[in-house]
């Protein structure tokens, strides 16, 4: 048995959960999100817990078993309380801001990078070198999160990009200059 996937996933209140058929859906506080469930496996819901059943030991029912309960437990999660990430830039002259639903940056290229803010995903910018990404989705944060680090991820010369802001980059020495 799926030690991640036998595990019950509480309800807390003021969730709404709804399952019809291979579709679960949980409403909250902070917003509404929904995800498919592979057909051969049960979702049953009663008002205090959700638990994923499979019908037989074969090794994808295993694999997928564990996985909807975890899709499940993150989607409970994040309608309670969003998903955060937060990233820092470090380098002299980087920096972000933010108009509307675009985010520019501004990070050592000639021109500055603009990038779309997903519907469901909130983006803010305290001060220019630090942004904030909320969202109820866990995979929509962390992808938005993975996008904006992606154009410029820190390099270990200098340290200078875009970093998650509990991420530790390991720094080289430079060249190493000899005497004749």
């Amino acid at each position: 048995m799926s030690r991640i996937g036998k595990k019950p996933v509480t309800i807390p209140a003021g969730v709404k959960i709804d399952v019809s058929g291979n579709r679960v859906t949980a409403k909250g506080p902070a917003g509404e999100l929904s995800v498919a469930v592979h057909p051969s496996l049960q979702v049953k819901a009663d008002g205090t817990s959700i638990e994923v059943m499979r019908p037989d030991d074969k090794r994808s029912s295993r694999a997928l078993h564990g996985l909807t309960r975890s899709l499940v437990q993150n989607m409970v999660t994040g309608v309670v309380k969003p998903f955060e990430k937060k990233l820092e830039i470090q380098g002299v002259g980087y920096n972000a801001s933010l108009s509307g639903a675009k985010l520019t940056l501004q990070v050592g290229f000639a021109n500055k990078i603009i990038l779309d803010v997903p519907a469901n995903v909130k983006c803010e910018v305290p001060d220019p070198t630090h942004v904030i990404v909320k969202s109820s989705d866990k995979q929509a944060c962390g992808q938005f999160a993975a996008d904006v680090r992606g154009v410029r991820p820190p390099e270990p010369y200098k340290g200078k990009g875009i970093r998650y802001q509990d991420e530790f980059v390991r720094r080289k020495a430079g060249k190493a200059f000899g005497s004749k």
